[in-house]
């Protein structure tokens, strides 16, 4: 066989080795339940809080936007976890 139609098989095999387990690696650390459970929890609250009557001695208005802060919080550690792998303890519970 010809060394360059070796090199090339072995150059294709790496790479699709390379691309399938990037792809299992991304799978496995988007599942994260809990996090995304508290993100459409959290979601849901900023919701109903904008919908709230405004009388509530600025106390409504604070809370939003803890609530937004939360929110981008917890979409950070979503982002952080699937970069490594602590997101697969999470998925195994």
């Amino acid at each position: 066989m010809n060394i360059w139609k070796l090199s090339t098989l072995g150059l294709a095999a790496a790479l699709t080795f390379t691309l399938a387990n990037a792809q299992l690696n991304t799978a496995a650390a988007d599942e994260q339940p809990a996090m995304q459970k508290a993100l459409g929890n959290l979601k849901e609250a900023l919701t109903n809080m904008q919908n709230a009557t405004d009388d509530k001695g600025g106390h409504k208005a604070k809370a939003i936007d803890l609530t937004k802060k939360a929110i981008e919080q917890v979409e950070k550690g979503i982002a952080f976890d699937n970069k490594t792998d602590s997101g697969k303890k999470e998925n195994k519970k």
